[in-house]
């Protein structure tokens, strides 16, 4: 398994060039933000509650990281193609 900053270095570095912030709790959930290019204080996605336990092989990680892209994409899409209710979590 890997270590919780070998974690945060994976999916921190998979959203470059944007900012991305991944932060575990008490609980062991992860809390994954990724910041607007232009306001880099602006949150374009945020999702709490990743069971961090569940990522335990590239694989899931790998799905982690392309639930998230799908959702950031669909985040700035025009609303009209914006698909509702989906989550990957």
């Amino acid at each position: 398994m890997l270590s919780d900053l070998e974690l945060r270095s994976i999916i921190e570095g998979s959203f470059l060039p944007k900012r991305c912030e991944c932060i575990k709790a008490e609980d062991a959930s992860l809390t994954i933000k990724v910041y607007d290019d232009r306001d880099r204080d602006r949150v374009d996605l945020e999702v709490k509650g990743i069971n961090a336990d569940k990522l335990d092989s590239s694989r899931a990680i790998c799905n982690l990281i392309t639930g998230l892209r799908e959702d950031l994409k669909q985040s700035q899409a025009p609303v009209l193609q914006r698909a509702a209710g989906r989550s990957h979590f």
